[in-house]
């Protein structure tokens, strides 16, 4: 396979990308929920009209669509590359500074804007992988917005390739960029009739070489609980606390084990995330994770017989108890049409990387869009420490998700 002569312009895209607010708000019930994500989505649709790449366009939903028409004679099924636009509401992305640590030596980073935020080789065992490569992180006021920027730059990067280099053949490879991934909604307004795609990518992962092809399957869950007011000082065996019932619950759940905190690898969770209210009335919110829908169903029956026994001491008072479906494992789809991360495995190597096909404990904009028609894998963007202050990425691993992505179109075009 000949070495691709690629000018690569990733980085500079990302140093740009950063600087651009587009943190999402899950408070907010509009779409998207910050209108400040379609100044990036603006940007973008103007970068790729500068390619030449006609189509591109800015949707009032917040969605970005373009389309790289097929050079090729063959009937190759259609493809997407697909990132998010929206940052973390966990870590301000208001006023990022990115700084570019050329040729890491090694050890401790120190953030200039905050002497407290340092990256430990330790707790961040990547960084050694990255010996002589230039690492981008943030001030350490904010994050840097690698997850999921670095995915936008790299497709943008390739798309610029793809358009410098029409003697490359692909097929039709379309373009998506989404809102609200961050606050799980960044597929709710995507229409697929129009994106027209067969099979999808999302560009949303870690370390250099990974394939996720499964994530958790995910449910959020909602405990109302209502309480018996009365005065306080008058209060002596009338009154039902609903703060201190709300307390009760999350004081029963497991200390050892079923949390974020306690577990890893295929181990799943119920994880308290809001608490609010009063002495009426508390609304409690959980999201419960697990790589099987029956590890969901188990870790929700053991909340709601938690609540259960708890309001059992509590004869005037009562609770509701809500689950809402939020996404499921995506391996159920992608195991049905195994070449979608066949060519990922291959095009990773033709990068010259090792393949790690692999799972996330999180979810993707790829585990909705998998069952939504799209079956959609998801391949690395170099993104570390992710939602975080000390967030951090690598030029050289952006530059080789950049070849993943070419030779991935390249390899559909092949094998058609």
């Amino acid at each position: 396979m000949p070495k691709l002569n690629i000018n690569y312009t990733c980085s500079e895209r990302f140093l740009k990308y950063v600087t651009v607010d587009t943190q999402s708000d899950m408070n907010s019930t509009s779409s998207p929920s910050t209108e400040k994500q379609k100044n990036l989505g603006k940007i973008l649709v103007e970068e790729l009209l500068a390619m030449g790449i006609k189509d591109a366009h800015l949707d009032d939903f917040g969605y970005v669509y373009a389309t790289l028409p097929s050079n090729t004679d063959k009937r190759v099924p259609v493809i997407c590359f697909c990132s998010h636009m929206d940052t973390s509401p966990e870590s301000s992305g208001a006023n990022v500074k990115p700084v570019v640590h050329k040729n890491y030596g090694g050890g401790d980073i120190t953030l200039l804007g905050d002497a407290s935020q340092i990256i430990k080789p330790e707790e961040n065992p990547e960084l050694n992988k990255n010996l002589g490569c230039d690492i981008i992180t943030s001030d350490g006021t904010t994050l840097l917005g690698a997850d999921n920027k670095a995915g936008l730059a790299e497709i943008m990067d390739a798309m610029n390739f793809f358009v410098s280099n029409p003697a490359i053949k692909h097929g039709t490879i379309k373009i998506l960029f989404t809102p609200d991934e961050e606050i799980g909604r960044g597929v709710d307004n995507v229409d697929l009739k129009k994106l027209g795609a067969d099979f999808g990518y999302t560009v949303d992962g870690e370390a250099a070489g990974n394939i996720e092809n499964e994530t958790f399957s995910a449910d959020a869950v909602t405990i109302v609980i209502h309480g018996f007011n009365a005065h306080p000082g008058f209060a002596k065996g009338v009154m039902e606390n609903a703060v201190k019932i709300a307390s009760e619950i999350i004081s029963s759940l497991p200390k050892e084990t079923c949390s974020p905190e306690t577990t890893a690898n295929k181990e799943g969770f119920v994880h308290p995330i809001v608490m609010t209210g009063g002495v009426e009335s508390m609304t409690l919110k959980f999201i419960v994770r697990d790589f099987s829908v029956e590890g969901l169903k188990e870790k929700e029956k053991m909340l709601e017989t938690i609540a259960e026994n708890v309001l059992a001491k509590y004869k005037r008072s009562s609770y509701k108890f809500e689950v809402t479906e939020q996404y499921r494992n995506m391996k159920e789809i992608l195991d049905k049409n195994p070449k979608i991360v066949e060519y990922a495995v291959e095009a990773v190597k033709r990068a010259g990387l090792t393949p790690n096909v692999t799972s996330i404990r999180g979810g993707t904009d790829g585990s909705r869009l998998s069952f939504m028609g799209l079956p959609c894998p998801n391949i690395f963007a170099g993104e570390h420490a992710f939602h975080s202050k000390l967030e951090w990425t690598s030029v050289q691993e952006m530059q080789k998700a950049v070849d993943t992505i070419i030779h991935l179109a390249m390899i559909w075009e092949e094998k058609a």
